[in-house]
């Protein structure tokens, strides 16, 4: 049995970082990855850019993960956002601030990110074993007992960032829920996040390959009046239709409500297209360009607002064929153009699933971590860090950021 002081299982972003501290420290380290290589989800997020952070203070993290963000106080306070990008340009990589906030490598490579990861994690002095998936881990004299493919390893401290169950490809099948269940830790019950919603309407689908880059939208779930239905979550931000339904930095951002209710065909998701006018100001546009347009199309004048085979569609939905001209389009019928406009609701199917999710909302549940040190309060020794605790936020860099810096608050307590 070999012995080390500190093993971390899992080269993701929260394990590369775990590592790397608990290496500097001067711990004897072993980071324990599956794959053939660390750090697979790096180099596919953010279209493969690697949105590492944002550019907001701790304050605006914590409130970005709502009832979850108390936790991330000391592991912010540890390593935030400013000190995150301290770390990576140390390693030669810049970075730049984009408009929606989002941080990223200058040369938008997430290889470099990556890179610089693991540059940090040589210089440490922590031992990478790749390739060598972990079976089982339980407590034992003096420590836990870790059996790999390989061999069997006692170690002082375990740093489990496992990750969740988004992207399995990359490695995160969820074997840390496991173990953590097996150890004793109550795990939330898992659902996908930032995840495509799918719709089976025809209209929807027709509608492939169309981007809004500013679009506000509601999950909403009928009440028991049927003039106020229950909004289950809301986001404004870009939106695309897609071959399955739709996609985009909003809808993901809003369908962890969607794959977290147990009647997900219930829920619509309702579309503001135009979330910087008001319903009356645009009726009233539309009156005066019907009277000005004459016997011009009036489809012409919708299109003037949204692409043209939407425009075509909200027609449709309201009534108006094709060649309805302008002059002809009455009060009814422009309050139903304002209605499709303001309040455009797609049917939701469901999600696409793990296979297709950025992130796994719940988890190893955080009222069983010590948030000062990520230590278990059922067991002395593990410790958690990353996607495999319950928390998620929201598109932006807010996830990794939170990998980041429980990782290495982790190290540093482990």
């Amino acid at each position: 049995m070999e012995d080390w002081e500190v093993i971390v299982i899992g080269g993701g972003a929260a394990g590369l970082m775990a590592a790397s501290r608990a290496a500097q420290r001067g711990r004897r380290t072993l980071l324990l990855e599956k794959k053939r290589r660390p750090g697979t989800k790096i180099l596919m997020s953010g279209g493969s850019r690697c949105n590492l952070t944002h550019a907001l203070d701790v304050r605006g993290f914590v409130e970005a993960f709502g009832t979850q963000g108390p936790f991330l106080h000391s592991a912010l306070a540890a390593l935030g956002p400013e000190q995150l990008v301290d770390l990576i340009e140390a390693e030669g990589v810049a970075t730049k601030v984009e408009p929606t906030g989002k941080i990223f490598p200058v040369s938008d490579r997430a290889e470099d990110v990556l890179a610089a990861l693991l540059a940090q994690l040589r210089r440490s002095g922590c031992v990478l074993a790749v390739d060598e998936p972990v079976q089982s881990i339980a407590p034992h004299s003096a420590g836990l007992k870790v059996v790999t493919s390989k061999r069997t390893l006692r170690a002082e401290a375990v740093i489990l960032t496992t990750g969740g169950q988004s992207y399995p490809g990359s490695g995160s099948t969820g074997d840390g829920y496991r173990w953590s269940a097996e150890l004793g830790h109550t795990i939330v019950p898992l659902r996908p996040a930032l995840v495509p919603i799918t719709s089976h309407a025809p209209w929807v689908l027709g509608l492939q390959g169309i981007t809004l880059p500013d679009v506000s939208v509601q999950v909403l779930e009928p009440s028991d009046d049927a003039s106020r239905p229950i909004c289950l979550a809301r986001q404004r931000g870009s939106l695309l239709f897609a071959h399955f339904g739709v996609t985009g930095p909003a809808v993901l951002d809003v369908s962890r409500a969607v794959s977290g209710h147990a009647q997900p065909r219930r829920l619509v998701l309702r579309c503001d297209l135009l979330p910087d006018r008001k319903a009356d100001a645009l009726e009233a546009e539309f009156q005066e360009e019907c009277r000005e347009a004459g016997r011009r199309l009036a489809l012409g004048i919708v299109a003037r607002y949204v692409p043209q085979r939407l425009a075509e569609t909200v027609a449709v939905q309201a009534g108006l064929g094709p060649e309805r001209r302008a002059a002809e389009v009455s009060r009814n019928e422009r309050q139903q153009l304002v209605t499709w406009l303001k309040q455009l609701d797609i049917p939701i199917s469901g999600t696409l699933g793990f296979n297709k999710a950025e992130l796994t909302a719940g988890g190893v549940a955080l009222d069983e971590i010590d948030s000062h040190t990520m230590e278990s309060r059922l067991l002395p020794g593990l410790f958690f860090a990353g996607e495999i605790l319950d928390m998620d936020g929201p598109i932006g860099g807010y996830n990794f950021q939170a990998a980041f810096s429980t990782g290495w608050l982790a190290g540093e307590s482990a």
